[in-house]
């Protein structure tokens, strides 16, 4: 059973049961293995690889018949059939899923774990193909599971974004401005830009999320998308936009001018407002995360860039009951409410969604085939 999304349509789902692919209940062939998906996050960031499909090949990661997309989501998962020599069943395995029960791929051993080896996965980053067994994952804590779903990936993205700046200088900025502040992967920047002494960090959010990215106290200012003229606009600042809105762009780009040293389009919270053109001071530069991890494994080697983000990621489980609440859905129709929830922008920030697409009763929901 899979959770389907029209790629050009994002509104447009369908439920996609087993028998509707004949690849789905066929043998397995020689080297692959089938999982069973346990449970996996869905977060808007999810919907930024909706957005970004096409160019990052996101909807690459689980193909199907156009013009159908499976979302990749983070998520846990077991071995319940291999034809592989070296890889057994069991165990419990994090890494990309798509939104499905099962999912069938071509196996490799890696590390502790092993790889998504199909052809269609050759040109992807290493750390979207892994799957990593959680027994022997040192960032794995069993009493943080769904929490490590919902932020292992998007404080990775925070964290390097965060040493990418710093490796930079901050291009000479001594201010941040962090969009979609409320959103999870900017709470794991801010997490990480309050602990460098002298640099400021400005959460931009809606009205509707200002008390809760105010009750973070991660943000040394909190401000509305209409306050951004209030900012002092000769003070050297940088943007990292999570929100991908092109009206809040422009706004920051227009009032600071030559005084903003950077704009790192990270996410695209606002996928509704996409826009281009020329903006005053510098480009918007699109921020690749595995470039920058590749370069730490080069520069401090595997084990050392392992150490620091372990040591950064366990800070930020801990201080987690503060602000995150998990909460756990099931079935085919909540799957399709949640996606309207964060598509339309409606979900609660403090709120972070643990999925499985396995009913519990329920029958076939509405638009399924």
């Amino acid at each position: 059973m899979d959770f389907e999304v029209n790629r050009n349509d994002f509104h447009d789902t369908r439920i996609r049961y087993a028998g509707d692919d004949g690849r789905r209940t066929s043998d397995l062939a020689p080297g692959q293995i089938r999982l069973g998906v346990e449970r996996f996050a869905f977060t808007t960031n999810n919907i930024t690889y909706a957005v970004a499909g096409d160019m990052l090949d996101y909807w690459g990661f689980f193909p199907t018949e156009p013009p159908w997309g499976r979302l990749p989501a983070m998520g846990l998962g077991s071995v319940i059939e291999s034809a592989h020599p070296d890889i057994t069943t069991g165990g419990r395995y994090f890494g990309f899923y798509p939104m499905s029960s099962d999912v069938v791929i071509r196996a490799e051993p890696h590390g502790a774990g092993f790889r998504d080896a199909g052809d269609h996965r050759a040109q992807h980053a290493a750390t979207y193909t892994q799957f990593r067994d959680v027994a022997s994952d040192p960032m794995f804590r069993p009493d943080k599971a769904d929490e490590y779903l919902l932020l292992w990936g998007l404080f990775m993205t925070s964290y390097l974004a965060d040493d990418h700046l710093a490796d930079h200088g901050f291009h000479g900025a001594t201010r941040t401005l962090v969009t979609s502040a409320s959103s999870k992967t900017s709470i794991s920047l801010a997490a990480r830009l309050a602990l460098r002494d002298g640099h400021r960090c400005v959460g931009l959010t809606s009205e509707r999320n200002r008390d809760f990215v105010e009750g973070l106290g991660l943000y040394d200012e909190v401000i509305t998308y209409d306050e951004i003229n209030s900012l002092d606009a000769g003070v050297a600042s940088g943007m990292v936009d999570m929100a991908g809105s092109a009206s809040v762009r422009a706004s920051v780009h227009s009032h600071f001018g030559d005084h903003l040293k950077f704009s790192l389009s990270v996410g695209i919270t606002h996928w509704e407002d996409q826009g281009g053109g020329v903006l005053p001071g510098p480009q918007p530069e699109f921020f690749f995360a595995p470039g920058q991890s590749a370069k730490r494994v080069a520069e401090w080697g595997p084990d050392e860039l392992a150490k620091r983000i372990s040591d950064a990621f366990h800070r930020l489980l801990d201080d987690t009951d503060r602000w995150l609440k998990v909460t756990h859905r099931s079935g085919p129709d909540e799957i399709v409410e949640v996606h309207e929830e964060l598509l339309e922008g409606r979900a609660d920030p403090a709120v972070g969604y643990v999925l499985s697409l396995s009913d519990n009763g329920g029958g076939k929901s509405v638009g399924s085939v």
